[in-house]
């Protein structure tokens, strides 16, 4: 199994004392985290697309060509690039730039968008929401498998026999499709035989089985070899090094965003009783000491069959040194543990 880190580089006030980190500051505490992850073995750091001034990054290629250069081993993805409201064309030149960058590093995870800012923006109509994501990821697939491409659909302008470049260091870059639990969204990566990144960010994990069974399902009779099947489970957590403190230390912060997203689509506000029954054993937040993530991974494990792991950190803008820390224990203390239970089940 393959464990990362993915983050969406917010920006958010200490909930303690409101103070507010310079976005040269965030950004640079960004890149010590992607170089930390890498010296302690992590396999992928994700950074993802917004366009809200609570989150920094509104292009993950920009950042992850910087990431690139300072780091060796690491695969650098976006989490998720918002396809819908974005040129293929130029996806695919910007990531095949960090592949470049990186010696075959790179990869993409796109996605519809869990946020709107992007599509007005951008001059998409919502309306469109779908049809412009399918059609979009059907020309960079197309893009990605050949060097001259024809083509035309509804939402972008016709391409006849045009070279597209540079071409990436690997053959082809890593596309994944990132789903939010819409059986739509399930069969659509499915059908394509792309790998699917699954967010559990609230709820109980055991009730997305039915769309990790579904994507299996769908990859198999659509007639893509099932040794070849990726599926990554994408969950909100952090590791300190006993439970008390890492459940104190991440409340604030993850109650601040999670509380403020609940005011903007009509959710409760979080609070204390809420996030530990999270918390719990077969909860969907992964907040606690090393053996208590160890487990959790290894439990959503036996219910998905994940070939990879991915923890989001940063919800809401946590102390630098506390963030490192939760690294440095995720790839030293936790990846090797689940590392080595996985590969005794197999």
């Amino acid at each position: 199994m393959e464990i990362g880190i993915t983050t969406f580089v917010e920006n958010t006030p200490d909930p303690a004392t409101g103070k507010l980190l310079s976005p040269h500051e965030r950004m640079m505490h960004l890149l010590e985290e992607v170089e930390l992850a890498d010296q302690v073995g992590l396999d992928v750091f994700a950074i993802g697309e917004h366009h809200r001034p609570d989150f920094i990054v509104s292009s993950p290629a920009v950042v992850l060509a910087a990431a690139a250069v300072k780091t060796k081993n690491i695969k650098l993805s976006s989490a998720v690039t918002v396809l819908s409201s974005d040129d293929p064309v130029r996806v695919f030149q910007d990531f095949a730039h960090v592949d470049l960058l990186s010696k075959g590093r790179a990869e993409i995870i796109a996605g519809r968008g869990s946020f709107i800012e992007s599509f007005p923006l951008f001059g998409n109509d919502l309306k469109d929401y779908d049809s412009l994501f399918s059609e979009k990821l059907e020309l960079l697939i197309q893009l990605n498998k050949s060097e001259k491409v024809t083509w035309q659909g509804k939402h972008r302008a016709s391409i006849d026999h045009l070279g597209v470049y540079p071409r990436p260091y690997q053959k082809e870059l890593p596309v994944w499709v990132a789903v939010g639990g819409t059986p739509a969204s399930v069969v659509r990566a499915a059908t394509h035989g792309l790998p699917m990144a699954l967010a559990i960010i609230g709820g109980m994990p055991e009730r997305f089985v039915p769309f990790t069974d579904l994507y299996k399902e769908t990859y198999q009779k659509a007639g893509h070899d099932a040794a070849k099947l990726q599926l990554a489970i994408n969950s909100h957590g952090y590791i300190a090094d006993d439970s008390r403190k890492a459940a104190d230390e991440f409340y604030g912060p993850y109650a601040y965003v999670m509380s403020k997203l609940g005011r903007e689509r009509g959710w409760s506000p979080m609070n204390r009783e809420h996030y530990e029954m999270m918390r719990a054993p077969e909860g969907s937040l992964l907040v606690g000491s090393p053996q208590q993530v160890i487990d959790k991974i290894l439990y959503e494990y036996e219910l998905f069959g994940n070939t990879r792991f991915l923890l989001h950190i940063s919800v809401g803008t946590l102390p630098h040194a506390n963030v490192m820390r939760a690294i440095e224990l995720l790839g030293t203390v936790v990846a090797p543990a689940v590392k080595k239970a996985v590969e005794k089940q197999q």
